[in-house]
């Protein structure tokens, strides 16, 4: 076990979702954490990150910083998502090294495994087919984080780990259309329509594509769980257990915003990979559970919504 107790910890991306969720979760730990906001601290400059770290000396750090986004985002900036990721990644894992952190956790992503993945999807799946095409940028980057913990474990046993949570939604997530991912876009698309009264919604693809989700805030408690008792070369999923089709995940927005319309499907846009079901068999072996179920994590998140995005024109 790894204690927290006395110890810095630094969350890298703590304004994001699940770096929120993450400082959030460690607050009930007996620690100190460490935040720099993109004003203070600019991840893809090598020096600035070195310094940063030669200053606050860390004990840990988790890396849940990175340029995310929907299907369109991917599909449009495919240079920034592998650039941006690569250069973050690389920039954070080398200077905790150099500074001698004792514990480093990078936050990867689901989007790593082969596209035709055997389902539900094992740690051992990674690098053994092709990727998804509309989000390979991305998931390159990722690969490359895992990597490069591997690589800094292996030469130079440093105690460094990968985490691949399932997709995410909850406070704090990107309600912006053009760069979101499906909960956050489906929730902005079902209030929309409310308040203007339409009495039909449109979504993207053809509905049968399932996915699994998880609540952000057990994917944070998951983070530290995994921070204090998580110690191998391979990377580790993190999932809910469970998944749905987009069309049902889509009703079950309708429902929490209380939109009664009815729902299109936009067949000329893509569905991406057919299933995506993590096996957390690894992680629910050690005693974790997650807690929220997706009925209420969509009313946190829709109420989170109301207060502090409903009113931005974007």
């Amino acid at each position: 076990m790894y204690s927290l107790s006395g110890k810095r910890v630094w969350v890298a991306g703590h304004r994001g979702m699940v770096g929120s969720a993450i400082t959030r979760s460690l607050a009930s730990e007996d620690c100190e954490i460490i935040v720099a906001d993109r004003q203070k601290l600019d991840l893809t400059r090598q020096e600035d990150v070195q310094q940063f770290l030669l200053k606050e000396k860390p004990h840990a750090v988790v890396m849940a910083a990175a340029k995310v986004g929907g299907i369109l985002a991917n599909d449009t900036m495919p240079a920034d998502f592998i650039y941006q990721n690569l250069v973050m990644e690389a920039n954070v894992i080398e200077a905790s090294f150099r500074n001698g952190v004792e514990k480093l956790l990078f936050l990867g992503s689901s989007c790593i495994y082969p596209k035709y993945a055997s389902q539900p999807i094992r740690e051992e799946a990674l690098l053994t087919g092709s990727l998804e095409p509309t989000n390979e940028w991305y998931a390159v980057a990722k690969i490359a984080g895992v990597k490069l913990c591997q690589a800094y474990r292996k030469q130079y046993r440093a105690d460094f780990i990968s985490v691949m949570p399932t997709n995410l939604y909850g406070p704090r997530d990107n309600f912006d259309l053009v760069t979101s991912h499906v909960v956050p876009a489906l929730i902005r698309k079902a209030h929309d329509a409310k308040i203007r009264n339409l009495d039909r919604l449109r979504i993207w693809g053809s509905g049968t594509p399932r996915r699994e989700f998880l609540y952000s805030e057990d994917c944070a408690d998951a983070v530290v769980f995994l921070l204090k008792h998580y110690s191998e070369a391979e990377h580790i999923n993190i999932g809910f257990g469970s998944d749905i089709t987009i069309i049902e995940l889509a009703r079950l927005v309708c429902d929490v915003v209380g939109f009664k319309g009815d729902i299109d499907l936009d067949t000329s846009k893509p569905d991406g990979t057919p299933r995506k079901l993590l096996s957390s068999k690894k992680l629910l072996s050690m005693g974790w559970r997650p807690k929220t179920s997706i009925e209420v994590g969509l009313a946190k998140s829709y109420e989170w919504f109301i207060r502090n995005v409903a009113d931005n024109p974007r």
